[in-house]
């Protein structure tokens, strides 16, 4: 195991595992809405944000080490990882019920059905945001010539981050009940993307800390 923690290969594959599993955490988990007080002011988000947070990070990083097609490669299994778990999904919901099954179709239903659209929404917003995410770094990797590497991972997650807020909100969200009109959604957007930035600055630290655990690794 400590052998294979030297490994260039093992890091990375351990890095797109727990990016899969970031993916489909914050999908699944991201039907519920919580509230936190941040310097008097309430901030209302998806729990989803709490694992989708992670992704980014690992998208720049890999674009860093690697280049922009290995980060592709990344957008891509993770994009296939969301599809199968959206299959597999809507199998599970449709399936018909047992008589001595512990939970009900209601109480299953509450849960799963929701979790098809968010999924949906998690699909399109995913895959633009990441890719916006992936070029734009590459873009700004160019423009600094390889430098600043702190101001590369915040400059395209920022801009990634509004887009993958606003798609995502409005698909996964929009008039599923009275309450979930535009300004609603918008209201939701902004804190939520305030939220984000917040978090892509101070994980900053992180990226630079992954890159070269990275680095460091043994080449196979």
């Amino acid at each position: 195991m400590i052998e294979q923690l030297k490994s260039k290969n093992f890091r990375t594959n351990l890095l797109l595992g727990l990016f899969i599993a970031s993916i489909i955490a914050s999908n699944l988990l991201g039907g519920k809405i919580a509230e936190i007080v941040i310097f008097g002011v309430p901030i209302i988000f998806s729990v989803g944000l709490v694992a989708f947070a992670f992704t980014f990070p690992v998208t720049d990083v890999i674009a860093e080490v690697y280049g922009r097609k290995k980060a592709q490669e990344f957008v891509y299994i993770g994009l296939a990882a969301l599809i199968f778990v959206l299959i597999v999904t809507v199998i599970s919901v449709n399936l018909p019920y047992a008589e001595r099954s512990w939970i009900t179709p209601e109480q299953y239903g509450a849960v799963f059905d929701q979790s098809i659209r968010i999924l949906i929404a998690s699909i399109v917003a995913f895959f633009i945001s990441q890719m916006h995410d992936v070029f734009s770094f590459e873009f700004w990797k160019e423009k600094t010539q390889g430098k600043m590497l702190w101001l590369r991972n915040n400059l395209s997650t920022i801009v990634s981050q509004a887009i993958d807020s606003t798609i995502f909100m409005f698909i996964a969200f929009y008039q599923v009940s009275p309450k979930y009109d535009v300004g609603f959604i918008v209201s939701l957007i902004i804190p939520y993307y305030i939220l984000k930035v917040g978090l892509a600055i101070i994980d900053t630290p992180v990226v630079y800390a992954i890159v070269n655990w990275l680095k460091s690794a043994e080449a196979e």
